[in-house]
């Protein structure tokens, strides 16, 4: 059976029954979802980005389309507008609480240094207004009981828990109550929720590595009794890359990526949880994925002694990188939330775009020169304060950015170009010089270095490639669209905490000699991702292959009815068929005995075994893509992933992924037939 056509842009959505790890492979921090009858509604932070809260709809919890933005714009003073060289990065829209009650949608947000804002709408599409609370709420949820009160819990490290009056600008005098205290584990990112009569906080811890407690109670003031992990660990295989730890002075010091804190620093740790009709539970969780920023992930929920564990029965704590979707009655297509590429032909942007801090709307255009976008540049010192800079989330786990710009109507201090805004940042673009000189140049923040050279005509194409695995990027740049000239030394991107955001492209224009009168026209905007899913490669249905662990080479075979690794080796002893069993599931039949590896047990008491039998579930595996294109084969029945050792043993019980690879299971196929031939 043929695999389906391969997307443009990410989806989950393996088109096979399966979804794969993140949700979106582009930034979404501090999510929070609900469900309103069979639809499911997510939310998260956009900071100083605007339109902000995006507001997304799906029917199977896997392929989300966005369908507005509660926030169109966020001008609360001179630094939301880049005024004067103030900045708002890192201080807009945090940590929204998404709630529906009567008929009533509702988001609460946190702005730094502001009360909590309130955004309330009868649809999803809007339109939404803003009220504002009398205070500010760290990292607030809201829970509206079924008794007509509404509650709300917030904090960090003590989270506090408070009465909401019914106008929902303040807390009810007298109400608050600090049920944990700062050595609880229960940190912050609260999500409180009532479950069969019981309340329920999940939270999000950091020391000793991410994890997501969880507390209960059978009063939304307790007493509590607390879990510290509900999920702990899970990375997907991405560890830590390049950090910025201070850039004091205007030096960057960044340390150098470290893949023994695998899952250590990366791991899912904050969201929480959502039924299906069908009774399924699901959960929602962001980790830490470098420069490419935060990102949403989905998780099976296995219910154990009335907790909500992420994970699967055998495997609790450890959520499958690839699972089938759930069961929500809903027959959807794979898709992706935005049009990433923009021809800026219509009358409007492509819904992905956010503009850097709030917007002069009479500096940018799309009537002024039909088919492009015009930018007036205004004043401004440099990159990073530039006003209507245009911008979209990086999408991973690589992308190639291009776009088109005509530098004909610049003047003289005027630089316009494509950048990747982040601290540091980096831009290719043209610099209009005092004497009219028009410069190509490529600026690398990090280095303070700059390389230019003559512009040979107005019009050029301009391209930014990154790989969000590696964390690096290069720019070029062409005058036909066919041969591409690289500019400056490459840049290492990082993941910093300056904006609380990944990597984003921009368009951008501005002037550094306080002139007034030019413009930049941009058109043929285009995202181009070569591997826009999951599951990277087809599966080898039918095929012959052999199966290796991803770093030795010792490859899987078979002693009678034992599993063994040996060698690397070419013998035929160790050719197995892949058996399609639907769902992105197969078998693994060894060509010469006909006997099919099987699992028995569950967890860490799994075995593992060659048998006569036919496939059914002890013989199926969940074939899952690691992140960096090694395969996994998760058992259906046992929960864990197969493991071929240099040890000579094959084992069953690898509750994941490991950068070393020392548990064996990531594997690497070789194909050594058609299926034809054995």
């Amino acid at each position: 059976m043929p695999e389906p056509l391969s997307p443009t842009s990410w989806t989950a959505d393996n088109g096979n029954g399966t979804f794969s790890n993140p949700l979106f492979f582009d930034e979404f921090s501090d999510p929070d979802m609900i469900r309103v009858g069979s639809d499911y509604y997510l939310t998260g932070t956009t900071m100083h980005t605007s339109p902000g809260l995006p507001i997304l709809h799906s029917k199977d919890l896997v392929n989300w389309t966005l369908l507005s933005y509660a926030s169109d714009r966020l001008d609360l003073g001179p630094a939301f507008r880049l005024d004067n060289d103030k900045d708002i990065y890192g201080r807009g829209i945090w940590a929204p609480s998404f709630r529906h009650h009567n008929g009533v949608f509702y988001i609460f947000a946190n702005v730094t240094g502001f009360p909590t804002l309130v955004y309330t709408a009868n649809k999803p599409t809007g339109p939404w207004k803003r009220t504002t609370m009398k205070r500010g709420f760290h990292d607030l949820s809201v829970l509206f009981d079924d008794d007509g009160k509404i509650y709300i819990a917030w904090g960090y490290r003590d989270i506090r828990i408070a009465q909401l009056n019914d106008t929902l600008d303040d807390i009810v005098p007298g109400t608050e109550q600090a049920p944990f205290g700062p050595e609880s584990v229960m940190g912050e990112g609260a999500h409180f929720l009532k479950i069969n009569g019981m309340y329920y906080i999940i939270s999000a811890w950091y020391a000793g590595g991410f994890r997501m407690p969880c507390a209960r109670a059978k009063s939304p003031f307790g007493p509590y009794e607390i879990h510290p992990s509900i999920s702990t660990g899970e990375a997907f295989g991405i560890t830590q890359g390049y950090r910025l730890r201070s850039d004091k002075g205007g030096k960057f010091d960044i340390s150098a990526p470290d893949p023994s804190r695998d899952g250590i620093a990366t791991a899912i740790h904050q969201g929480g949880i959502v039924d299906t009709k069908s009774g399924e539970w699901w959960g929602y969780s962001m980790m830490d994925a470098n420069s490419i920023g935060r990102l949403t992930c989905l998780s099976p929920i296995t219910w154990v002694d009335g907790w909500p564990m992420f994970g699967l029965p055998g495997n609790i704590g450890r959520t499958p990188r690839t699972w089938v979707k759930p069961t929500t009655g809903a027959r959807t297509k794979p898709s992706s939330p935005y049009t990433r590429s923009d021809s800026f032909k219509g009358p409007k942007l492509a819904n992905v775009w956010q503009w850097n801090h709030h917007p002069d709307d009479s500096k940018w255009s799309l009537k002024t020169r039909r088919g492009w976008l015009s930018l007036t540049p205004q004043t401004s010192p440099d990159f990073w304060h530039a006003k209507n800079t245009l911008t979209q989330r990086a999408i991973g786990p690589k992308s190639t950015v291009t776009v088109t710009i005509d530098s004909a109507k610049l003047i003289p201090g005027d630089v316009a170009g494509l950048g990747l805004l982040n601290h540091p940042y980096a831009w290719i673009g043209i610099r209009r010089t005092i004497s009219g000189e028009h410069q190509l140049t490529m600026f690398h923040q990090e280095t303070g270095n700059e390389t230019s050279v003559t512009l040979p005509k107005p019009v050029i194409q301009l391209r930014a490639e990154c790989d969000f695995l590696s964390e690096m990027a290069t720019f070029s740049w062409s005058v036909d669209g066919l041969t591409w000239q690289v500019l400056g030394s490459s840049f290492r991107m990082v993941f910093q905490l300056r904006t609380f955001q990944g990597v984003r492209y921009a368009l951008f224009a501005y002037n550094t000699l306080g002139n007034s009168g030019g413009r930049a026209d941009f058109t043929s905007f285009t995202v181009h991702e070569p591997t826009p899913r999951g599951l990277m490669n087809a599966i080898p249905y039918g095929q012959l292959i052999t199966i290796e662990n991803a770093i030795s080479g010792h490859t899987l075979a078979a002693s009678g009815q034992r599993l063994i690794s040996i060698p690397a080796s070419n013998d035929n002893g160790t050719s197995f068929r892949i058996i399609n069993v639907k769902n992105g599931r197969v078998a693994l039949q060894h060509v010469h005995s006909g006997g099919f590896v099987t699992v028995s047990g569950l967890g860490n008491a799994s075995k593992i075994s060659l048998q006569k039998a036919r496939a059914g579930d002890r013989q199926a595996f969940q074939w899952t893509e690691t992140i960096h294109g090694d395969i996994m084969l998760l058992s259906v029945s046992g929960h864990r992933n197969l493991q071929v050792l240099p040890d000579g043993n094959i084992s069953i019980v690898a509750d994941g992924t490991t950068h070393d690879n020392k548990n064996g299971a990531r594997l690497r196929i070789k194909h050594v037939g058609d299926g034809t031939d054995a």
